[in-house]
């Protein structure tokens, strides 16, 4: 708010009460001075320059009458409570805060006391809190984003990229891979939870796995060896074998796959089966 002086104008309806006390006060000193008590200005009043026979206040350098010493704003007597000056006029309390004073970014209230300067703008000290959950900020501060404060937990929580083994924050360091970013720790094997050996995984609906329970989801282990099968396999008994390791359960000759018996999930070469099952 800007505040204008005016101009001085002669009044043109009955005179002010201010004036009306001026002529009071101007009879009252020729009366005296008629009856040879001599009177002694005590100043010229800042604001109306006349000279100040009774009362007087001294403020910013300059003495006043005191129905003249008025808030610039609300032109109130200030009397003797407390004032600020700003460009050489006084203001009472409320109007100089009311104008001057930093606005909390918050409340829009002046500031009165202490200030909190934070993302260039000024708060109260109780209204400058997270803005998710309230809570005011210790001595690890706050994190900004949007134009927002946040307390460190609710900051990773909520912006933080996530780790893909555990869905927690990732606050340190990570591992890319797999169109993720993991834990160190929360980077193993899905099924058996060991850490890869030298970052070498096998990826499994975007999932890492070791090589053994790779092939065991894929269905690929050798039923025989419990080996990755990686070239040519059997398939009997609704298993997978590499060929070498499809062999009779009693005399382990390897066996074809049209060429064999079946007996208690187990595969017999025909002369097996026949002896010990006939």
């Amino acid at each position: 708010m800007q505040i204008q002086s005016q101009g001085k104008t002669s009044p043109t309806g009955p005179p002010k009460p201010a004036n009306k006390l001026d002529n009071m006060l101007g009879s009252l000193q020729s009366d005296l001075n008629r009856l040879g008590v001599q009177t002694v200005a005590k100043g010229v009043c800042g604001a109306c320059k006349k000279p100040i026979v009774g009362q007087v206040v001294t403020a910013m350098g300059r003495t006043w009458h005191p129905e003249h010493f008025v808030c610039t704003h609300c032109q109130d007597e200030i009397g003797s409570r407390n004032f600020f000056e700003r460009e050489g006029q006084p203001y009472c309390e409320k109007d100089y805060h009311h104008l001057f004073s930093p606005r909390c970014h918050y409340c829009n209230g002046p500031i009165l006391d202490r200030v909190v300067t934070a993302l260039d703008k000024t708060w109260h000290p109780e209204h400058f809190f997270c803005a998710q959950c309230g809570a005011f900020f210790g001595p690890e501060g706050f994190h900004e984003k949007d134009g927002k404060a946040y307390c460190r937990k609710d900051y990773f929580d909520m912006f933080a990229p996530k780790c893909g083994g555990c869905t927690r924050a990732i606050l340190e360091n990570y591992i890319s891979a797999l169109n993720s970013l993991w834990h160190p720790e929360c980077f193993v094997c899905r099924e058996c939870f060991t850490p890869f050996v030298n970052g070498s995984f096998f990826d499994h609906d975007g999932q890492p796995y070791c090589e053994s329970h790779y092939h065991e989801r894929r269905g690929s282990l050798c039923s025989g060896c419990q080996k990755p099968i990686t070239g040519r396999c059997i398939t009997a008994m609704a298993k997978k074998f590499h060929p070498e390791h499809f062999v009779c359960a009693f005399c382990l000759k390897q066996l074809n796959k049209g060429t064999f018996k079946e007996q208690n999930d187990k595969p017999y070469c025909q002369g097996c089966f026949v002896k010990l099952f006939s």
